[in-house]
């Protein structure tokens, strides 16, 4: 096992000693450390406040950048939706993970698999009711807006 690898893993055994959720993350650009994160919901009541999201977020502020594809995540467990979702809008290419969400699972924590499982439904079918409302004030589009902004910038 890798030194990166190891480091979540301290994090992530040392979350757990402070009251914490299993879970460290570690971010590595060019063979070194920039960012490292441990779930923190046992801190703060905010769902987002997993290791990787905060890995990825420290890192993106210290960089005054969004673009992380010359990284590698480290994670302890493999990521959750929500995280892995992070970690394609941020660029990651890599992510290295030493325990699965099944390993996760048998350890009484359940819900990135129950996640992972809903996704994988067609909306109609989720636990969570989805209903679209189309805009019809076209002042209110927002995403031709957004188009029509991009265009003039030449995004």
């Amino acid at each position: 096992m890798n030194s990166f690898s190891e480091r979540a893993l301290e994090l992530a055994c040392e979350n757990v000693e402070e009251g914490g959720h299993p879970f460290g993350a570690v971010l590595v650009s060019a063979g070194e450390v920039i960012a490292e994160g441990v779930n923190e919901l046992h801190k703060h009541p905010d769902v987002s406040g997993h290791a990787e999201m905060l890995a990825i977020r420290r890192a993106q502020q210290q960089r005054g950048s969004v673009d992380l594809s010359d990284c590698v995540l480290y994670a302890s467990g493999e990521p959750c939706s929500m995280c892995l979702t992070a970690i394609y809008f941020s660029g990651i290419q890599t992510v290295v993970y030493s325990q699965s969400v099944e390993e996760a699972a048998e350890a009484g924590l359940s819900l990135s698999g129950e996640v992972y499982a809903q996704i994988a439904q067609p909306k109609e079918s989720r636990r969570i009711t989805y209903e679209y409302e189309p805009v019809e004030d076209q002042e209110m589009n927002a995403m031709l807006l957004y188009a029509e902004k991009s265009v003039e910038q030449g995004r």
